[in-house]
């Protein structure tokens, strides 16, 4: 227990670990009696200091607060009731006093004269308590040494019965074997009292202990056992799965404790917020037809039409995991610094679009870029940092297409009659579609999240057993993390892909004749 002298530094004075006598036998009351220290304020050097001070509050309350525990104030008779604290503390814990009984002790120093106030707390008259004052003289170091077979009963029933003083008292409150039976009834009536709310403890304990229980699944201690146990965890995974796909959603009730699983219905709306973004969002420099004025003024001179997208979409029941607004680039820096995914491909990948223009050719990026558009909807997962794409977008500048288009025209011309040089097309295409990586790769990595979350709490709704949750994710992550690499560079090469300055729409060819 660590308990000696504390002037050699590795000792304490008090521990709050417990020693138990148990002592069993027939006449034996069923009662259990923890006998804590006595609270006190000022230290003792060498032997207590100001930490064993709370220590010895704290472990007391602690054992108080117990609402089926009988509290015991156990004073001296001959100290002043008035500054005895564990009186006050035994009322913060037993406001009715239904469980707090108390003790007096050393009758027998009491001074002549002072015994009356002793006796009118045992009769109730001063210092009134529910349960009342009992009374009982322990031994002497005098009884000790003068006969080590004494009667320590027969000691205090001989003192109570010739002092006149004590003589007088009620016989059912002198004396420890009265303060016993008297424990006996009220810890009677604390059972009784507090035996539903122990019933209902059991029943539920009960009940979260078979549950677990339960959860454990069945006997795996051979190799068959283990094989189906895996077996039906799969079957069912690949069941809730293809229901989940289907967006069946009423065909087991995971689906609504457990919103994050309805994977089909997220995705869609990921589809409908990456179609606003590439309509709003995805031209460096935006067109402004009398049909499409309003929508792509707004992609132009305001930078938060897709957060008001995202909520819209998706239902109340599935909210996003994040919802990111648009930052500026200077937020967006910081955040990026502070993040454990910090690679500078902002300054690789980014800067990169700005700086292709020809030497002498017009750079309609020219004017400072205050504002950066969010092309992720949902936060990055821990075991997915290093892979996924996390890159906002540049504001469209205040700049007309056809000004740009002029610019970009006389800045790359040839000694072409009449026509326009394919270089000057292709050119100009490519950086008019310069957002898509961005808006593509945030899209594939924000189904990336959806789908690794719906990976992980599916596992977890079906297997409790965190040992081998964590042991079926490890073995799946190594497969996971290449299937979502492919999936980004699957993006890539679609983007690629797209971006080639190649149409068969005839209105091209017969605008370019005329």
């Amino acid at each position: 227990m660590g308990i000696g002298d504390v002037r050699s530094g590795a000792k304490m004075s008090f521990s709050d670990d417990v020693l138990r006598i148990e002592v069993a036998g027939p006449k034996e009351q069923h009662l259990s009696v923890v006998d804590v220290p006595g609270i006190f304020r000022k230290i003792t050097e060498g032997l207590t200091t100001q930490s064993d001070i709370a220590n010895v509050r704290a472990m007391a309350e602690r054992y108080m607060s117990n609402p089926r525990s009988v509290i015991l104030t156990v004073i001296p008779a001959n100290v002043d009731i008035a500054t005895q604290e564990i009186l006050e503390m035994a009322k913060v814990h037993d406001k009715e006093g239904r469980r707090t009984l108390g003790v007096l002790t050393k009758p027998d120093l009491v001074d002549r004269g002072a015994e009356d106030h002793v006796v009118n707390l045992v009769r109730g008259t001063n210092h009134k308590m529910k349960l009342g004052w009992c009374i009982v003289k322990n031994p002497g170091q005098q009884d000790l040494k003068r006969d080590d077979q004494f009667d320590r009963h027969a000691l205090e029933a001989a003192f109570f019965k010739n002092e006149t003083v004590w003589s007088k008292l009620d016989r059912t409150r002198v004396g420890i074997a009265s303060l016993r039976l008297r424990l006996i009834d009220l810890l009677t009536e604390i059972v009784r009292r507090e035996f539903g709310n122990v019933r209902a403890e059991v029943v539920e304990n009960l009940k979260a202990y078979e549950t677990r229980l339960k959860a454990l699944g069945p006997c795996r201690e051979t190799k068959d056992q283990q094989q189906k146990y895996l077996l039906d965890l799969a079957t069912r995974f690949q069941v809730i799965t293809t229901q989940a796909l289907e967006a069946n959603y009423g065909y087991d009730d995971i689906f609504d404790s457990r919103p994050s699983l309805r994977i089909a219905t997220a995705i869609v709306n990921r589809y409908d917020t990456f179609s606003e973004d590439v309509w709003q969002k995805g031209l460096t420099m935006a067109f402004k037809s009398k049909a499409t004025k309003k929508r792509s003024a707004d992609a132009m001179d305001t930078v938060t039409p897709n957060v008001n997208i995202q909520k819209s979409a998706l239902p109340n029941s599935i909210p996003p995991t994040t919802v990111q607004s648009p930052v500026s680039f200077t937020e967006w820096l910081d955040r990026k610094k502070k993040s454990k995914t910090m690679d500078f491909q902002f300054s690789k990948n980014t800067d990169s679009q700005f700086s292709k223009f020809e030497a002498g050719a017009p750079n309609p990026f020219a004017e400072p870029l205050k504002m950066m558009l969010a092309t992720r909807y949902h936060s990055t997962i821990d075991d997915l940092d290093d892979l996924l794409y996390d890159e906002p977008l540049p504001a469209c500048p205040k700049m007309g297409v056809m000004e740009w288009v002029e610019k970009e025209y006389k800045s790359a011309r040839g000694f072409e009659l009449g026509t326009i040089g394919t270089s000057l097309l292709q050119g100009m295409w490519k950086k008019q579609c310069s957002k898509w990586e961005n808006l593509a790769l945030g899209f594939t990595s924000d189904c990336i999240v959806l789908v690794h979350s719906y990976i992980r709490d599916l596992l977890e709704g079906i297997c409790e057993d965190n040992r081998v949750r964590y042991g079926l994710l490890s073995v799946l992550m190594d497969t996971l993390t290449e299937r979502y690499r492919q999936a980004l560079l699957q993006t890539r090469f679609v983007l690629q892909v797209e971006r080639q300055v190649l149409t068969t729409n005839h209105y091209f060819t017969d605008n370019l004749e005329k």
